[in-house]
């Protein structure tokens, strides 16, 4: 059952028909306890009020069978006496009492089968007139009269159904509306709209699922503004080296000095180098934000990822890279290609914000991660807080760089259930970033 108004209504004309069964159950029980007290009352008052004029209407007659005398009218068909002496002769009885004995007992209530039915009984005893008076009714009558009553009440209820049915359908529909116009709406939607849905006159229940598309649509239109963007980037900066490209490539063709055609291969090079890393960071952003399944976490040698990590590197021939040999046999728990990430766009960006100088990799004391220092020009104070961004580039920004390697820093680090924090060295001039355990 895949629409919600038919299982709304298939659940409501359930409980609704659950409903209903218990409350006949229940009149139906207490109905037949309280007409059996009614019906047993009268007994009483019936017995006893024959008990009191026996003088007057007992007896036999001339030929020595048992008198009859009539029953009260409206009880004619419901209740049937009989008069016994107490040495066990019938003195009379009801017109359409039975023949045979109504009970047993000498007095009170009783029930007994007579002629394949069965009665209740009420015996009142009088010794000084020396008579014993019955005065029953069948228990046929009295489950009757109360299915009589209880039928009153269903049959209308079953009349009332389809009509119920009909309203709860149509209240249902109403109720529903704000989703089929919400589904209407969107419906109706160019793709490149991403527009808030109107949340306002929505009933509760529905102003959850409009604020959970608004969000959607927030996050959507996010993602594809930061794709405008990253595309914008890559073109202007790719146009850059590009052009370099082909400007240094017509130098070398047209000139005849060769020490003209090596600087122009020279800065061929630097614009492969430089095009080259603006690409592989663009797709290892771009990797980054794919990534929707959950990394595999394991126990990462840390020194042994660093070392690998930058020896396959070119470093320039002023910097060198110091590793703290605390870090051999040193392991956190990370996603290894994503920590991989991080280490070499740190050490890239340590290195080209140096001319010359040592970048070095060291562990925590406390062993709760790594650092990384180099001795460039560090950040200014103020642009902390915003070179996790991408493509931002602050006042020192490297003639290389895109703006990229923090970024990717932060967010391989972030994926690996590690943070980054970045600081200024307090001893000297120069970046210190740890990586630490979240």
């Amino acid at each position: 059952m895949t629409s919600l108004r038919v299982r709304l209504f298939a659940i409501l004309l359930l409980a609704t028909g659950l409903i209903w069964l218990s409350a006949v159950a229940w009149i139906y029980l207490g109905s037949k306890r309280e007409v059996e007290q009614v019906l047993d009352t009268r007994l009483q008052e019936a017995a006893r009020m024959v008990g009191s004029l026996v003088g007057a209407v007992g007896g036999t007659t001339s030929d020595g069978t048992p008198s009859t005398f009539p029953g009260p009218t409206a009880y004619e068909r419901q209740l049937s006496c009989q008069i016994w002496s107490l040495d066990g002769r019938m003195v009379a009885r009801s017109s359409g009492a039975p023949e045979r004995r109504l009970t047993d007992a000498p007095a009170g209530f009783s029930e007994r089968e007579v002629d394949g039915e069965t009665w209740r009984v009420f015996t009142v005893e009088d010794a000084e007139k020396g008579v014993r008076v019955m005065v029953g009714d069948r228990l046929g009558l009295r489950e009757r009269l109360v299915t009589d009553l209880i039928m009153g009440l269903v049959t209308p209820a079953l009349l009332v159904v389809p009509f119920l049915g009909m309203l709860i359908w149509a209240s249902l529909g109403r109720g529903l509306r704000p989703l089929r116009l919400m589904a209407r709406d969107l419906a109706g939607r160019d793709a490149d709209d991403m527009s808030a849905i109107d949340a306002g006159r929505t009933p509760a229940e529905v102003r959850p699922l409009a604020d959970a598309l608004n969000g959607l649509f927030l996050k959507v239109e996010a993602a594809r503004r930061h794709e405008r963007e990253v595309t914008a980037f890559a073109a202007h900066e790719l146009r850059t080296p590009l052009a370099g490209l082909k400007t240094q490539a017509q130098v070398a063709m047209a000139t005849t000095d060769p020490d003209v055609a090596k600087a122009a291969l020279r800065q061929i090079l630097a614009a492969v180098d430089r095009t080259t890393r603006l690409v592989r960071q663009l797709l290892d952003a771009a990797r980054l934000d794919a990534a929707g399944e959950s990394p595999t976490l394991a126990e990462v040698d840390v020194g042994a990822l660093v070392a690998e990590t930058v020896d396959g590197m070119r470093m320039p021939a002023g910097v060198r890279t110091l590793i703290d040999p605390g870090l051999r046999g040193y392991t956190l728990r990370a996603d290894a290609e994503s920590l991989r990430l991080a280490v070499r766009n740190l050490h890239e960006n340590a290195v080209h914000h140096m001319d010359a100088g040592t970048v070095e990799w060291l562990a925590r004391p406390d062993g709760e991660g790594m650092l990384v220092r180099d001795e460039g020009p560090g950040i200014p104070a103020e642009e902390l807080p915003h070179v996790t961004t991408r493509f931002f580039r602050g006042r020192h920004k490297s003639a290389t760089g895109s703006g990229l390697g923090l970024a990717i820093a932060e967010m391989a680090s972030r994926r690996s259930g590690l943070s980054l924090r970045l600081r200024n060295r307090p001893d000297r001039p120069g970046l210190e970033v740890e990586i630490l355990r979240a």
